[in-house]
């Protein structure tokens, strides 16, 4: 075969791949286009059919959502909080556990590191009912410990960074420290937890998406409406459609549109680590 006619074949190949790419592509943006959309929309037009043309009505529909009684930045704050402070905890211990199994030998290793893979497989509403009573006994209902402590262990993320830091991970640094030393801890804070940044981001990014998006627990949990996240104050705006009110979806929208919102800015921002944690984890050098 002549080149000029290989060189073709790719470029035809290539140009099928880009366009299969953007269909995928665009049809993962139709739903949050039509979820901004429709948050311009009166609940009349909403309900009247599909349409991907914005309205009028965002100023209306924010002001059915602060008649509500609904406080977003209060909302917004709790989510920020109980997500900010369970990521930064999850992170760092998965990766203090991912440094143990990967850098350390001792006995029952890989019976641990079975045990965290069997976790992973275990669903978590299994033990809903029983955390729900073990935090009665506790006296901590209304309180936003339920939903932070717990991120210390996470055996998702301690897989996946067991992974990532056997592909980056290298023997002669943590025996040079050791030479000069340097404690374990300081190995692990100085040495490789800057060699971990991309493994760190991607798991810092999802986990955060995790417990921003979390409804279920807090709602277990939580029966203060100071203390409601923002996934929760959003299920209070359905919640008034019961009793033959009419739920104005466009609110709802709005209320969504915001909620989603600091999750999107923070994929926008990480995703290039996202990547690169991804690609460095799953392939081993």
């Amino acid at each position: 075969m002549e080149p000029k006619s290989m060189s073709k074949q790719l470029r035809a190949r290539r140009t099928l791949i880009y366009i299969f790419f953007g269909i995928l592509t665009l049809l993962s943006l139709i739903p949050f286009i039509y979820m901004l959309v429709n948050s311009t929309r009166s609940l009349v037009q909403i309900t009247s059919g599909v349409s991907l043309l914005p309205g009028s009505s965002l100023a209306h529909n924010l002001q059915i959502l602060k008649g509500y009684g609904m406080n977003m930045w209060q909302g917004m704050g709790n989510s920020a909080f109980i997500s900010i402070t369970s990521t930064a905890i999850s992170v760092y211990f998965s990766a203090l556990s991912a440094y143990a199994l990967t850098a350390c030998d001792f006995k029952g290793k890989k019976i641990i590191y079975g045990f965290i893979i069997a976790l992973i497989m275990i669903p978590g509403q299994v033990s809903m009912i029983g955390f729900y009573k073990f935090m009665i006994q506790l006296n901590l209902l209304d309180n936003y410990i339920p939903l932070i402590l717990p991120a210390i262990c996470a055996p998702a993320s301690i897989f996946f960074l067991c992974e990532y830091m056997s592909t980056v991970y290298n023997k002669d640094y943590a025996d040079s420290a050791r030479l000069d030393g340097a404690s374990e801890l300081k190995i692990f804070h100085r040495i490789m937890l800057p060699m971990m940044k991309p493994g760190l981001a991607t798991m810092g990014i999802f986990g955060f998406i995790f417990s921003w998006n979390n409804f279920m627990m807090p709602l277990i949990l939580i029966t203060n409406q100071k203390l409601y996240t923002l996934p929760m104050q959003i299920q209070v705006l359905t919640a008034n459609g019961g009793g033959g009110h009419v739920v104005e979806w466009g609110a709802v929208y709005v209320g969504v549109s915001i909620a989603i919102a600091p999750t999107i800015l923070a994929y926008l921002l990480l995703s290039r680590f996202i990547i690169g944690g991804g690609n460095a984890g799953g392939v081993k050098g």
